[in-house]
């Protein structure tokens, strides 16, 4: 263990059983592999001890506690996060927040949800659509906690409307690493009150406090939806004609690019064919109203810009059935990939323009390295998903391509005016990268801001930002 920390003793885990209870502390056994890693698979630490609490009450007593004693402490929600993030790599405790999983309050009058952190997203989507509303954000991992999306500041599909998470949250309830409780925010919707402490807090990772509770904003559930597929001639093409969509005016709810081979990587995965697999490439385009007359409108308008830009065609999903079809596949793009072997992901955003230099280059890298690349990804906010997929390569010619392989993707993404992590966060496996492509006034700033919140540096360690020695 890092010099700095200490290893929880049987007195410590006897004083997590008294706050939490002896069900809820977990310092042996075979659920302890669970704990040790999340879905980046190279990235591994075991816990010393996993305590699930239900209350923040509970979690400012296992913090005051950690602080005093200088255990390090690891938030996990789900583990579903890509970069390692939820990864206890300095030991110590894992804080588990997945029994905190309470909706305690759908406020129809002021549009928000009170939840708690570990509740599901997919649970927090059912809740508030069958009160009428709409929680925006739509992450593709729907088990997510939706703690575990406030702390990387997850996207999805619908962020070229609707935004992320950060533009989604009303309010948080932090713990500090000292054991204060914050409540920051709330239902109003507007705010100039001093600094925005709260979003501090949102895509933080766990490094600067641990997230208990949330106000999320709400918005009216839309009536109508309908959904285009429109094959391209080449991906530079799709990637042309976005422009040409949101020069419409209609800014649709979702706006994806894929390529050929995604497209059957997801058939093989599903055991269903797509509605059109012949084009080598495609945009999926959601559009949503509140009446029939406006998203037919707005269909045939983006339709038309997209048969301008050189669309090959415009096939209109406009049943719930044919819409299925077409997003079943889309929300099935990763794990068919990650259904041949172990990958590692570039979260690369750049500007929309620039997404076809990006995925062209991707293939360059693949030939000149050696290893298979495949991507797909938000073509309306210009964030990647760029896969690189071991196959059957032995460990250390894997390690050796790979590292080679997200280098030169992270530097080409950097040269075309992008960022290291759209929606993924940075975890440990991204923070080189990070490191290299902010400047150092930037990484100070954030290190002494590391600092203020968590002096004790036991929140998370080793994740996002290297705490001042």
């Amino acid at each position: 263990m890092d010099r700095r920390f200490t290893a929880p003793n049987e007195d410590d885990i006897r004083f997590l059983e008294d706050i939490c209870g002896e069900k809820d502390v977990i310092s042996s056994g075979p659920l302890m592999d669970d704990y040790a890693r999340d879905e980046m698979p190279w990235v591994k630490g075991y816990p010393d001890v996993v305590v699930l609490p239900e209350t923040a009450e509970e979690v400012s007593a296992i913090l005051k506690h950690a602080s005093a004693r200088r255990i390090p402490v690891t938030t996990r929600g789900s583990g579903t996060g890509l970069c390692g993030g939820a990864v206890p790599t300095a030991g110590g405790i894992v804080l588990c927040t997945t029994k905190m999983n309470r909706i305690l309050e759908i406020d129809e009058v002021n549009f928000t949800a009170t939840v708690e952190a570990g509740v599901l997203l997919t649970t927090i989507h059912q809740a508030v659509e069958a009160r009428g509303f709409l929680y925006a954000p739509d992450p593709g991992e729907k088990t997510a906690t939706i703690g575990g999306n406030i702390a990387t500041n997850a996207g999805g599909m619908r962020a070229i409307k609707y935004g992320v998470t950060r533009d989604n949250i009303r309010g948080l309830q932090v713990v500090l690493s000292t054991g204060e409780i914050l409540d920051l925010g709330g239902k109003h919707a507007k705010n100039s009150t001093g600094y925005s402490l709260m979003n501090a807090f949102i895509g933080s990772e766990g490094t600067l406090g641990v997230v208990t509770r949330a106000v999320l904003k709400l918005l009216p559930l839309p009536k109508h939806t309908i959904s285009l597929l429109v094959p391209f001639g080449s991906l530079r093409d799709a990637i042309r004609a976005v422009p040409k969509v949101m020069g419409t005016g209609i800014l649709p709810q979702s706006i994806e690019f894929a390529e050929q081979g995604v497209i059957f990587a997801a058939e093989n995965y599903l055991g269903k064919k797509f509605p059109h697999r012949s084009a080598p490439a495609y945009l999926l385009i959601r559009l949503d109203g509140n009446s029939r007359e406006e998203v037919t409108s707005a269909m045939e308008h983006v339709g038309n810009a997209c048969l301008e830009a050189g669309a090959e065609d415009v096939l209109i999903a406009d049943t719930p059935e044919r819409q299925s079809a077409v997003w079943d596949a889309r929300g099935a793009f990763l794990a068919a990939i990650k259904s041949g072997g172990e990958v590692d992901e570039c979260d690369v955003v750049v500007p929309r323009d620039r997404i076809a230099d990006l995925v062209e280059y991707s293939k360059e890298v693949a030939e000149k390295v050696g290893v298979r690349i495949e991507s797909f990804g938000h073509a309306g906010d210009g964030n990647l998903h760029i896969y690189v997929i071991r196959d059957s390569m032995p460990e250390d010619e894997w390690e050796e391509k790979l590292a080679r392989a997200m280098d030169l993707l992270y530097e080409r993404g950097r040269e075309l005016g992008g960022m290291v992590s759209g929606e993924h966060g940075i975890g440990v496996a991204k923070r080189p990268y990070m490191e290299k492509s902010l400047s150092d006034v930037e990484i100070a700033l954030m290190a002494r801001l590391k600092s203020v919140f968590d002096p004790a540096g036991i929140l998370n360690p080793g994740k996002v930002v290297r705490f001042p020695e």
